[in-house]
Formats: structure tokens, sequence, C-alpha cells
């Protein structure tokens, strides 16, 4: 199982508490989308858990997820693709960050599912996959965008899914707390962005399984999109 491998304990980076982690990524992020690179190359990722996100686990081994095709769009390291790929899903961790997708594909290259899921890097506003997906699954991905980049996420997302398909969204943080990620949101933010799009709320709910210091401040939503 995916989440069996564990980052490193030390990013090397020398920075100790997360907010001087948090400040830093800020101000490579000022650079552009170059800035998600220069996170990878110093080894400063205080998003990345180190293992497969326990509500990713949950619902892969009750069955709860799609079948078919997945995407993971701002995947990291990818562990979450990986808990989730198996003979009846293929899933797609996207990544602007090549060092990214370079360790992820040697991390889990020799696991027995690796020839379920595979891993791209490649902007997620101008990929183009061969097919659209029955599943694209956010966990703080929209987050990392300025408010001003969430309808185009959203137009994004609409078109990377099947009609009929799924997303699933884990929502953090849903305050202003410190420590990011870079923005906050709300779930009345989620619905206007995705309910002029065709999608309808399947549920939205508390993430029971959320880690640690997330308890009670992450939702878990899930959209349909429109069939038509």
């Amino acid at each position: 199982m995916e989440n069996s491998v564990r980052a490193p304990e030390s990013d090397g980076s020398g920075l100790k508490l997360p907010h001087q982690k948090i400040n830093l990524v800020r101000e490579f992020l000022k650079e552009g989308p170059g800035g998600w690179e220069k996170t990878w190359e110093a080894g400063i990722t205080p998003w990345d858990l180190g293992e497969a996100t326990p509500i990713v686990v949950h619902l892969s081994e009750t069955g709860s997820l799609p079948k078919g095709r997945a995407l993971v769009p701002g995947c990291g390291t990818g562990y979450d693709v990986v808990a989730m790929a198996c003979p009846e899903r293929h899933v797609v961790g996207l990544d602007l960050s090549k060092t990214s997708v370079e360790r992820s594909e040697k991390i889990f290259s020799t696991l027995p599912n690796s020839k379920y899921f595979s891993f791209v890097a490649e902007d997620f506003f101008t990929w183009q996959p061969p097919e659209q997906f029955d599943l694209v699954f956010d966990y703080t991905f929209l987050t990392a965008f300025p408010p001003d980049m969430r309808q185009s996420w959203g137009k994004r997302v609409a078109e990377l899914l099947k009609p009929g398909g799924e997303l699933i969204t884990l929502m953090f943080p849903l305050d202003d707390r410190e420590g990011g990620p870079p923005y906050s949101i709300s779930v009345s933010d989620y619905k206007e962005i995705l309910i002029p799009l065709g999608f309808e709320v399947v549920s939205i709910e508390d993430n029971e399984l959320a880690e640690g210091p997330r308890k009670g401040m992450e939702k878990l939503g899930r959209w349909k999109k429109s069939s038509v």
C-alpha cells in the first residue's frame, strides 16, 4: 500500500518552524509558476504529509471512488495518486514541477500497481490530455491560486471531466489561519464557482479523518458534473 512509503524525516532546508517554511514558499511564489519548481528544488514543501491522505486511503479501500480515469492535479510527491491506482482505475498525477515528478517516478516505479498510475509534468491550465477523466481529486490545489484565478480553475476542471464525472474536493483552510495553504477559502466559494458550470452537490461533510491540526477545519466535498 502506498502510504507505507514515507518522505524523509528532514527536508534539509534548515528551517524548523512551519511559519518559516510557509513564508519562504510565499517568497518563491512571487516569482510566478517557476516558484513551485524552486520549492521542490529546495526541499521546502510543508504541505507534503509524507504519506497518502487518510481519507483518500479510506475511500479507495471502501470502493467509494469512481472507476475509470482519475486525475490528481498538483499531486506533489504523488502519495494519493498511488493510493487510488488499481486495475479498475488509472490515475494521472499532474504537477508543474519537473523535480517533483521525477522524484515521484523514482520512488514509486517499482510498486506492484505502478502500471495503473503515471506522472506528468505539465501546466494544469494548458495541458491537453488524450481523453477526459471520470474523476478529478483536488486537495488544496485550488487554494494555491490567487482568488482571481478561481473561475479559471473551475472552467478547467469542467473541461477535464467527462459528462457525469465527479470532482472530489478536500476543502482547506476554511478560515484565515496562519500557515496557509496560501489562500483561505469557504464552502460558498466552491459553490459559486462550480454550480454555474453545471456541477451539483452530492455531499459536503466534515473530514473525520483530517490530519491533526486540520481537524474541524476541513470538509470533503463531492460534486457531479452535468451529464448533458
